[in-house]
């Protein structure tokens, strides 16, 4: 069983993320996702900077969103093809609901920018196991969106990056394992 909320340890021991395309409705209402979202803030923050954002994108803001990634991607990619563009327009109406989680360092400040980056992608890991823990499906998605130019502008300020798309709803498909690291391959003893 994935996202097990029998206790906040089973839940961190099953946790899995949903495939956004998989996400179907009900995703969570408006209160479900502020409380997600103020989850999200407690996460460590070297300099109490809260070097980073969260843009919400409604249902009825989709289009608008598709319409953006499909002019962006055939201004970098003049021969795309239909199924390319058919991707962009997909990806904007995965999941019911849509989180744009923005890395925001705050610059001038003595807490070094990898330290804020990692604070956001904290804060993401938080939203997700809050989602989780509310019994929603979640996914965090980068890629091609996350690093265009164009679709950046459209959600971040200066100095900030899209860290990516967080996809909410409710799995629409059995959840399948994947493989995870083996711990001797990751942990060791330091013994110098």
């Amino acid at each position: 069983m994935f996202n097990d909320r029998s206790s906040p340890l089973s839940l961190l021991q099953t946790r899995r993320s949903g495939k956004p395309r998989d996400l179907i409705a009900p995703g969570p209402d408006e209160g479900q996702l502020r409380k997600i979202l103020e989850v999200a803030q407690r996460t460590p923050d070297h300099g109490k900077l809260a070097p980073w954002r969260f843009v919400i994108v409604p249902l009825e803001k989709r289009d608008a969103l598709a319409a953006l990634l499909e002019t962006a991607y055939r201004a970098e990619k003049p021969d795309a093809g239909r199924l390319e563009m058919e991707s962009m327009r997909q990806f904007a109406h995965q999941a019911p609901t849509l989180v744009v989680a923005l890395s925001a360092p705050v610059e001038g400040s003595k807490i070094p920018v990898w330290e804020q980056e990692l604070s956001a992608g904290a804060a993401i890991m938080n939203l997700l196991h809050a989602a989780h823990a509310l019994g929603f499906a979640a996914g965090w998605l980068t890629g091609w969106a996350s690093y265009n130019e164009d679709v950046r502008a459209a959600f971040a300020k200066a100095g900030e990056r899209i860290a990516g798309f967080v996809f909410i709803g409710t799995a629409g498909r059995e959840q399948e394992e994947r493989p995870r690291p083996e711990y001797d391959n990751i942990v060791s003893v330091w013994d110098r």
